[in-house]
C-alpha cells in the first residue's frame, strides 16, 4: 500500500515524463491564400510535420520532388489541408502544380 505522501510525487513524475528523453515534435502550418503560400522559407526539425491549409477558392495541389524528400499531397479544395511528416534532414523545394508561380522552401535540420 502506497503512503498518501506518495502520491503527489507520482503525479509529478507523470507530468514530467513527456519532456524526458526524446524530443517533442513540432507542427507547423502553411497556408495557400492568392495563390502564394503564407511563407517563402520555414525552418523545422526532423521529425516535425507540415499542414498545408488552402484558404484559396480554387484547387491547389502542393509536392515536392527533392532528393531528402519527395512528396505529393494530391488536389484539395478550400478548407481542406494535408499533412507531410519530415523524416530526413535536408533542404526541400515545394510548389504547386497547378499554379507553378508557387514555391517555398523548407529547411529540415536534424
Amino acid at each position: 500500500m502506497r503512503s498518501i505522501r506518495s502520491i503527489p510525487l507520482l503525479a509529478l513524475a507523470a507530468l514530467l515524463l513527456p519532456f524526458c528523453g526524446a524530443a517533442h515534435a513540432d507542427e507547423q502550418v502553411v497556408g495557400q491564400k492568392n495563390k502564394a503560400f503564407s511563407v517563402q522559407k520555414l525552418k523545422v526539425k526532423v521529425g516535425d510535420s507540415v499542414t498545408f491549409r488552402n484558404d484559396d477558392p480554387y484547387f491547389h495541389n502542393v509536392f515536392s520532388l527533392s532528393p531528402a524528400q519527395s512528396f505529393d499531397l494530391g488536389s484539395y479544395p478550400k478548407g481542406q489541408a494535408r499533412k507531410v511528416t519530415f523524416n530526413k534532414a535536408g533542404t526541400i523545394d515545394v510548389e504547386c502544380a497547378i499554379h507553378p508561380e508557387m514555391q517555398m522552401q523548407i529547411e529540415v535540420a536534424k
